[in-house]
């Protein structure tokens, strides 16, 4: 009699061959779905919030940037002689004079820099003293003095920038003036993601998983907590973070019931950021183009406001991570004009997330492979400024277990129940790159 074999098909075959090396383990992708909502909660989570909508304060302070622009083109004399110059509507920034107020008293003992713009090389034509102002303080006309040994003519549109302060002996204390907060908006929205299996299947003994709830509870977390993070990083609210009303005008579903949705950093960002300027908060990155000064000039505006930490977190999309890994080496584009970035070894962050280190000149950014970040984000990159971002909790995040027991339901449904939402101010903090 022929010796028998193991063969593929039978009885043998269908029920009495094991095929599963590690019957009780099962591999997954995405073990770390969520490093932004993971970062923000971690950094800072506001609870118990009174209301769902909320609204955060904020200031710039208006020393940062101080100047006007003037019309005025007449030759100013190096004498004690004063002149008339006429200040350009709603060119004031930083000072007593901005927007719809047009109170000049505070200008007077202003010693002044005037130079044909505000960027780097521009022309300083002198420095002049604010002497007075109209009497009814409502004019936009200013008398000035020359405080240099050179006369000079100032073009139509030129800037002056306050550099400080002169004033005469036995003097009274000038105009005071003050500024006041900005208010910025967003709300919490509700979560709910429900998992539910039959009593028969509860009590089932079963290979890859020995207990199907156990792995549907940890999968419906994992999916929570990604809905969570898509919503934080790209939903998209009525509120609008600012320039808007606030009101809760709300959506409703079918039933009339209202539903609140949190507006996402990165169409925050889209929304409100500058496209330029010194405040600067969307970049476009030509990959074809981009050269090595355009990295140093947007990283001096990414780093301009120093963390204490020296590094910012960068959330990347895989093609973002793909491009920077790329100027890293020595192909393409930048390889072949002659320079290349620095970046790190793959680390581990103590929150439990991957990142590469890249290196600029005015800071290190902790590049973070983002796993929502996909599609059309994939060649995205946020920088977010860790003091101006925190997660809203108006409810505590919590598991809802058993929920369903009416007429002897025979099985177990639960729930994962979150009501938040995030809080982000100072839009030009936050930095969002997009590679094309």
């Amino acid at each position: 009699m022929a010796a028998k074999v193991l063969g593929n098909s039978g009885v043998l075959y269908d029920d009495r061959r094991d095929f599963y090396i590690s019957p009780q383990v099962v591999k997954e992708l995405w073990s770390d779905v969520a490093p932004f909502t993971t970062t923000i909660s971690n950094r800072e989570t506001r609870s118990g919030l009174a209301d769902p909508q909320f609204k955060m304060f904020e200031h710039r302070n208006p020393w940062a940037k101080q100047y006007f622009q003037t019309s005025t083109t007449n030759e100013l004399a190096a004498d004690d002689a004063a002149d008339t110059w006429a200040v350009t509507a709603s060119s004031p920034v930083g000072m007593e004079g901005e927007g719809a107020n047009n109170a000049y008293d505070s200008w007077i003992g202003l010693e002044c820099e005037v130079t044909s713009s505000l960027a780097a090389g521009a022309t300083i034509r002198g420095v002049i003293l604010i002497t007075a102002v109209a009497s009814s303080g409502a004019s936009a006309n200013i008398s000035v003095k020359n405080l240099g040994d050179t006369a000079f003519t100032p073009v139509s549109g030129d800037y002056v920038v306050v550099v400080g302060s002169a004033f005469g002996e036995g003097t009274s204390s000038p105009e005071a003036w003050s500024d006041e907060l900005s208010v910025v908006y967003n709300q919490s929205q509700i979560f709910k993601t429900p998992v539910e299996v039959t009593g028969t299947l509860y009590a089932a003994a079963l290979r890859g998983e020995r207990d199907e709830l156990a792995r549907l509870r940890l999968q419906k977390s994992q999916e929570h907590k990604i809905q969570k993070e898509r919503a934080f990083l790209m939903g998209r609210s009525h509120l609008n973070i600012s320039g808007v009303t606030f009101a809760d005008g709300g959506r409703t579903d079918a039933a009339g019931k209202t539903v609140r949705a949190t507006m996402g950093i990165i169409p925050a960002i889209e929304k409100h950021g500058d496209t330029s300027g010194d405040d600067q908060s969307r970049f476009a990155i030509t990959e074809a183009s981009y050269s090595y000064s355009n990295f140093v000039d947007d990283m001096e505006k990414v780093f301009q406001y120093v963390p204490e930490t020296g590094s910012k977190r960068a959330f990347c999309g895989m093609g973002a991570m793909s491009y920077w890994s790329k100027l890293a080496g020595t192909s393409g584009l930048a390889g072949n004009s002659g320079w290349t970035v620095n970046i790190g070894d793959m680390g581990r962050d103590s929150l439990g997330f991957n990142y590469r280190t890249l290196e600029t000149p005015h800071g290190m950014l902790q590049l973070i492979p983002t796993p929502v970040l996909r599609g059309p984000y994939n060649n995205y990159m946020l920088v977010v400024s860790d003091e101006n971002l925190f997660l809203a909790q108006y409810r505590a995040p919590k598991y809802q277990a058993n929920i369903k027991t009416d007429n002897a339901y025979d099985g177990v449904k639960d729930q994962y129940f979150s009501d938040e939402g995030i809080g982000v101010t100072l839009i030009e903090s936050h930095k969002l790159f997009v590679i094309s």
